[in-house]
């Protein structure tokens, strides 16, 4: 569904140059940076202002967002959904073993298998 919407947009992965991937990451890291500070609007941080309540909702729409500008970002990266999920449970139980251990140390190789 994203990549067809992606392309209605205008951004067509296959065949993406170095140049093309380097600018989308960067465009989708971005859009994702600003998704992020909207759902910050969304829950009251502000504690000089008591006009503030919390929109569940809208909270729910922007993670959606970010979903959308995340999976994009993994379409860039040459992931489909299944190398994306497989790589999420890898990378979860490197983080399950990182708290097992106290995660004292950091270990740079711990996820180059992912």
């Amino acid at each position: 569904m994203q990549e067809s919407l992606n392309e209605r947009i205008g951004v067509h992965m296959k065949g993406m140059s170095e140049e093309e991937k380097t600018k989308w990451v960067l465009n989708y890291t971005r859009a994702m940076t600003q998704e992020l500070a909207e759902l910050t609007d969304s829950v009251p941080w502000k504690w000089w202002a008591k006009y503030q309540k919390f929109d569940e909702q809208n909270a729910r729409v922007e993670v959606v967002d970010l979903f959308h500008f995340l999976i994009s970002l993994a379409q860039v990266l040459g992931m489909s959904a299944d190398d994306l999920f497989n790589a999420y449970v890898k990378k979860n139980e490197v983080n399950f073993k990182r708290q097992d251990s106290g995660y004292k140390v950091k270990d740079a190789d711990d996820s180059k298998h992912i």
